[in-house]
């Protein structure tokens, strides 16, 4: 970095022109130069009138690059390829059923049980990195190692993304102007592109179409969901996305769980929906606070999945169909 031009500093790391000016340093007409050559150019009366310490500077402009990336969650050492979980307990005391479980990028875990039986807070555990401290005693590990406080502690390294049922906006924004705030702090090269990316897919898993110019606040559930589940699979740095129990959530389920998954994220899903839990390769069924077990996906449930689809497509066209106002004919339904 040191070998580098300005000029190349300011196409890798845009950040950089904010330290520059922070500095008060002029550095137009230098941009081919190194920094160590640019901050050569000052004269002893220029760098004491203008109280410049150059070795301050140069050691500083790495840390300061160091310092951004953290706070972007951008850092190549933030990058997650792995989640295990390591058993605890349940409410009884009994150890959990399993010895340790393992989710890669771009798998689907399903999280099943009854009403109040924990699987919020299996999702809780692993959003804080448990690391034995919490009430199930269990400990996650992040790339099969204990993960860094960094996890936990910094607002920054954001590990998880959650999406739930309630999502709903209250700022005064339209979408593209919401899409373009968050391009813009990700550092994203070509903003335009990728927000016009985020609204074909969110249109893509809403049951209702919206554009760019729509108000974020006029939005339907359907809408916000959809948005956020896009924005999250190709605008967040979190590695990891928790979903509770979004089979009302008016999108399309199936397309949100490929999305996400079509862009590295490892999903686990709290559900209560057949076709959600059987479209995952595992499944986590919690019990009495605890996980009782885990069940790999066989081939008889896939093929059920098959039929549980067909079941679904006609329920949804059937949504649709009333939506328009049409009258219903199964002939047209399973078209």
């Amino acid at each position: 970095m040191t070998n580098w031009s300005i000029e190349k500093l300011l196409k890798e790391y845009p950040f950089t022109a904010t330290y520059f000016e922070q500095n008060k340093l002029d550095i137009a007409g230098y941009e081919e130069k190194t920094f160590e050559a640019f901050l050569e150019h000052f004269t002893i009366e220029e760098l004491e009138d203008q109280a410049i310490d150059k070795e301050k500077l140069l050691a500083d402009l790495p840390l300061f690059i160091k310092q951004m990336l953290a706070f972007l969650g951008i850092e190549k050492d933030n990058q997650v390829y792995s989640l295990t979980i390591l058993p605890g307990h349940d409410k009884s005391g009994n150890t959990e059923g399993f010895k340790e479980f393992t989710v890669n990028t771009s798998e689907i875990v399903s999280i099943v049980g009854p009403t109040g039986s924990g699987k919020s807070r299996l999702l809780a555990d692993i959003e804080w990195t448990a690391k034995g401290d919490t009430p199930t005693g269990r400990s996650i590990l992040i790339n099969g190692n204990i993960p860094d406080n960094k996890w936990r502690f910094s607002s920054n390294n954001k590990l998880v993304a959650q999406l739930s049922q309630n999502m709903n906006f209250v700022m005064d924004l339209s979408v593209a102007e919401f899409l373009k705030m968050h391009a813009v702090s990700r550092l994203v090269e070509n903003p335009e592109a990728v927000i016009q990316r985020i609204i074909e897919a969110a249109n893509n898993l809403a049951g209702e179409k919206f554009n760019l110019d729509t108000p974020v606040t006029s939005l339907s559930g359907g809408q916000s969901r959809a948005l956020m589940i896009a924005d999250t699979a190709i605008l967040s740095s979190s590695p990891i996305v928790l979903i509770d129990e979004i089979e009302n959530a008016g999108i399309d389920r199936k397309k949100a769980l490929e999305l996400l998954v079509s862009e590295d994220k490892i999903v686990l899903m709290a559900t209560h929906d057949p076709l959600l839990a059987l479209m995952a390769n595992k499944r986590i069924i919690i019990k009495n606070g605890g996980i009782h077990k885990v069940i790999f996906t066989s081939d008889e449930e896939k093929t059920l999945l098959e039929e549980l689809e067909k079941v679904d497509a006609l329920i949804q066209n059937t949504r649709q169909e009333l939506r328009k106002g049409n009258t219903l004919s199964l002939k047209n339904l399973e078209q």
